[in-house]
């Protein structure tokens, strides 16, 4: 009897806990599509079409009515003038003549994170990312697993000029919310100027970023919005390829404060993905006085764009 009543006990204990991790899910899940909504509603938006990079979305799927679709705007040679010679070069390289200017994109990633040092192991990856160019914005939603039916959603994101990191165990208990400060802007719109590679017609002066050579093989990007002004340096290939972007970032110390140090993320595998040259693989790491640490390598295993061609 004393056996069937723990077993009871323990049975309402389950369901209370699955209520409770749903309920916290379900929040997290709001928070991610307000913050989405919101970087969206941000963006220009004269109406009223969405066409996908890669295939056509069903209208239901797509923010149509949230995404600039100037269609008549593409990419010229007059938009290239006076640019660095590595630059011009990439940039004629990866943009096809006649391509729209990315309002906004969509990439999904599947790989693997590492939390922690150089000891801790690598953990699977499934992240999306949705992207705008005016003003600059993303929001990462990834899901980490950490152990088998033990999975860590993150969300990583700058919007309306102001960084944001949360992560939850399940989805749904609280282990990480950083306060917003500048050092947490600077960080994510770093973020958005490396990974501009990826939707890289935002890398045309016209954009908002402005370029300074600093020999045949490299050059400095820079990028100012509202009070945050970030840069980059660009690393290319003969075969006019970006193949690492180096940059100075504010990383997080133990006392919850930030030390600047370097980061790296490095790119390879280029395949042309709606009229763009764009990495399909990387990696990005923490280069430290101790050594460098990777902590995040994956695969774009799919990518759309509004404008598309």
């Amino acid at each position: 009897m004393r056996v069937t009543t723990a077993l009871k006990g323990l049975g309402v204990a389950a369901v209370g806990l699955g209520a409770a991790v749903a309920v916290g899910r379900s929040r997290f899940d709001r928070a991610s599509a307000d913050l989405a909504d919101e970087l969206l509603a941000e963006a220009d938006a004269r109406p009223e079409r969405a066409i996908a990079g890669e295939g056509r979305r069903d209208r239901a799927d797509a923010p149509a009515d949230r995404i600039v679709t100037d269609t008549d705007r593409t990419v010229t040679d007059d938009d290239l003038t006076g640019l660095p010679d590595p630059v011009r070069d990439y940039l004629d390289n990866a943009i096809r003549d006649g391509r729209s200017y990315v309002r906004s994109a969509r990439l999904e990633q599947r790989g693997e994170f590492r939390l922690g040092g150089p000891e801790s192991a690598w953990k699977p990856l499934e992240a999306t990312q949705r992207v705008t160019v005016r003003p600059p914005g993303f929001v990462w939603d990834a899901t980490i697993e950490m152990a088998p039916f033990l999975p860590v959603r993150v969300v990583d994101a700058y919007v309306g000029g102001s960084g944001v990191l949360r992560a939850a165990l399940l989805g749904a208990l609280p282990v990480a919310d950083m306060v917003p400060s500048p050092d947490l802007d600077e960080g994510e719109l770093v973020r958005y100027l490396v990974e501009a590679v990826w939707f890289p017609t935002a890398l045309v002066p016209g954009e908002g970023v402005e370029w300074e050579e600093i020999d045949d093989d490299s050059a400095r990007a820079t990028l100012e919005h509202d009070d945050t002004t970030v840069s980059a340096v660009f690393h290319f290939t003969d075969n006019d390829e970006v193949e690492r972007v180096v940059a100075e970032r504010p990383r997080e110390t133990d006392d919850g404060g930030f030390e600047r140090a370097t980061w790296t993320g490095h790119l390879w595998n280029y395949r042309e993905r709606g009229g763009l040259l764009v990495p399909t693989e990387g990696e990005v790491e923490w280069n430290l006085p101790d050594g460098d640490l990777p902590y995040w390598r994956a695969t774009i295993s799919g990518v759309e764009y509004w404008p598309a061609e």
